[in-house]
């Protein structure tokens, strides 16, 4: 037996370099250093283990019923009692996750939702899924993460394996999860089991799911990434191992900074474009044809949702603290950051053709979600044009199929906004629609007919009219 983890790990290196599961194919099983390991890998192997996410939202939910689905028994946990009480009904609330895959699971007795730790029976694996935002002050707000590691201190037991999926910065789970867990006096990678694992999860996108998107993992020793690699290899089609939690945690961030980059890079374009009068989307449309050496991206009104517009910032943050600057991720911020303001110019200038102002202006918006087809409202960039709107004057209401209300605690208002039915009556009396989001569900060309002027910041209108101003494109007549 090794003197301490540090030596495990580096010895242990070598003794697991495939995960258990490869294409789907079943290897043989590694050797392990702990016997709590080989006892808790014979539980995984024969889906006899019992399994448990913290969290519920749109990553713990589908995690869960991947889980269920490869036979496990799942428990999650969540404060949110109306979602415990949804899911113990059989539903769901995540438009990816099929109301009837979560009742067959429930009714086979493979899935249970309660809203606490204590209410679980006794457990041989935990992942926690909880949100990682930033603070107003762009560093990381960690309050989730220690809530649930405390939590899982208090029920830890030998031979227990713990995943942490919600994105962060590199050290977490080895710095601040370990060190909290080992509070108990058990030490992580002989007594229990620690890895983390982000999610890649992706709203609305029919094609690529929890179970088809390959899963990285990173243990903080060989045990407890086969450990990791086992569970998440029963249920998922394809496992990546990286050497350690700080390599997995990493992977993230690069992932999301590089489309926040990117993006930042078109949306100046795009800037650029409209101020030597060139339309973008051609531009891009074109350069997309080069079959090497070019990934299209494409400009819009800012970054929303719960990744691209928070995790450069835990890298940029965290390597603060060894005096490096990370500049493309600051600068591609200010950059994206900008956008609304620059639609709201562009609806300046609509309205200026018409002889009006914004302010007392009449404007809907079409689509307040961050992305087409989905009803995730966080960090939305419509959000931030409507409060800029609103600064400036303008009556301003919205319209979205997917986003029924705004809770006031997104409203700009102060209160809850509803989203008024649509009809080409509305369109018709506004003084200018904004395309924010590019939902199928809407009607382009029934939105030009009847509208006396829009603004595109998506490109969802596909033809050229008189009354169409464009993010990224010249006025037009200009």
């Amino acid at each position: 037996m090794f003197d301490n983890v540090g030596e495990l790990h580096h010895r242990g290196s070598d003794l697991c370099s495939a995960a258990p599961y490869v294409g789907g194919q079943l290897m043989p099983a590694p050797s392990f250093i702990s016997p709590h390991a080989e006892a808790l890998f014979q539980k995984l192997s024969t889906r006899t283990a019992r399994t448990a996410v913290i969290g519920l939202g749109y990553v713990g939910l589908p995690l869960a019923v991947e889980f269920g689905n490869a036979g496990f028994s799942v428990v999650g946990i969540d404060l949110d009692q109306n979602k415990c009480e949804a899911i113990n009904a059989g539903t769901s609330y995540i438009a990816d996750v099929p109301g009837a895959s979560v009742s067959s699971l429930v009714d086979a007795g493979r899935l249970r939702a309660v809203p606490n730790l204590e209410a679980a029976d006794s457990l041989d694996t935990i992942n926690i899924c909880v949100p990682t935002p930033l603070r107003k002050t762009r560093d990381p707000d960690m309050t989730y993460v220690l809530s649930a590691a405390q939590l899982v201190k208090e029920h830890l037991q030998p031979g227990m394996l713990v995943v942490l999926e919600s994105t962060t910065y590199p050290g977490t789970t080895d710095e601040i999860v370990r060190n909290i867990l080992e509070e108990t006096g058990l030490r992580a990678g002989l007594d229990f089991f620690l890895a983390f694992s982000p999610e890649r999860v992706d709203p609305g996108n029919v094609k690529w799911n929890t179970k088809n998107v390959p899963k990285v993992v990173g243990g903080l020793t060989s045990d407890c990434s086969a450990l990791a690699a086992e569970l998440y290899g029963a249920s998922i089609d394809r496992v990546v191992q990286v050497s350690s939690p700080r390599a997995a945690e990493m992977v993230k961030l690069l992932e999301n900074t590089f489309r926040a980059i990117n993006i930042g890079l078109v949306n100046e374009m795009a800037l650029m474009c409209d101020r030597i009068g060139i339309d973008v989307w051609e531009v891009i449309e074109a350069a997309a044809t080069k079959p090497f050496g070019f990934m299209p991206f494409y400009p819009g009104p800012g970054l929303g949702g719960h990744c691209i517009p928070i995790d450069p910032f835990y890298l940029s943050w965290k390597v603060k603290e060894v005096g490096f600057e990370a500049r493309f991720i600051e600068l591609a911020g200010h950059v994206n950051a900008s956008m609304p303001r620059y639609v709201v110019d562009k609806i300046a200038d609509a309205l200026n053709e018409q002889g009006k102002s914004i302010k007392g202006a009449n404007i809907l918006v079409m689509g307040i979600a961050y992305k087409p087809n989905v009803d995730d409202v966080r960090e939305s960039p419509a959000l931030d044009v409507i409060t800029l709107l609103v600064k400036k004057g303008a009556d301003v209401i919205y319209h979205d199929p997917f986003v029924p209300h705004v809770d006031a605690e997104h409203s700009v208002l102060g209160r809850r906004m509803d989203s008024v039915p649509y009809s080409r009556e509305t369109v018709a009396a506004a003084d200018c629609v904004v395309v924010a989001t590019d939902h199928q569900a809407f009607d382009y060309v029934e939105l030009v007919q009847a509208a006396r002027v829009i603004v595109d910041t998506r490109n969802a209108v596909k033809v050229s009219a008189p009354n169409v101003f464009k993010l990224g494109a010249p006025n037009p007549g200009a």
